[in-house]
């Protein structure tokens, strides 16, 4: 994949999302975001057609974007990522972010980071733990729920 490519496009700052296949704005969240699924894709082995990018959930009346899903082997969501710009730190307030969005999709897995710190937790029967690792794809596809 061509990761980190950049333009200036009316004087803005542009960078090529590999996934969406098109140039964004390069804002620190979006640096943020390209280095997140530069991780889970060259990294930890997510198939990129698996993945997709601020993806839109419905909470109640609300429309919310989550910053990447990823979804697992039988095409149901695994993964959300929230990612913040990397002078923003990841806190207690990005947890709960997440787990509001997983309201909607109900996934196994949260992902929180800043580029500085990545933070992992596994949901399983309710409870959200810590996972002392990331996890490679095949690990999370391995873990996911049966029961939908």
């Amino acid at each position: 994949m061509d990761w980190f490519k950049t333009r200036l496009h009316e004087n803005q700052k542009q960078v090529f999302d590999p996934v969406r296949k098109r140039y964004v704005s390069l804002t620190p969240e979006e640096e943020v975001r390209q280095q997140v699924l530069h991780t889970l894709i060259e990294d930890l082995q997510v198939p990129a057609g698996l993945t997709a990018v601020e993806y839109t959930i419905k909470l109640g009346s609300l429309v919310k974007r989550c910053d990447v899903v990823v979804f697992s082997s039988d095409h149901q969501p695994l993964l959300i990522v929230e990612c913040k710009a990397e002078h923003i730190k990841i806190t207690q307030k990005t947890l709960d972010q997440a787990v509001r969005y997983n309201l909607s999709l109900e996934v196994d897995f949260l992902m929180l980071s800043n580029s500085k710190s990545y933070y992992l937790f596994h949901i399983s029967e309710g409870k959200l733990s810590t996972c002392k690792d990331l996890l490679t794809f095949a690990e999370m596809d391995s873990l996911k729920t049966k029961t939908r």
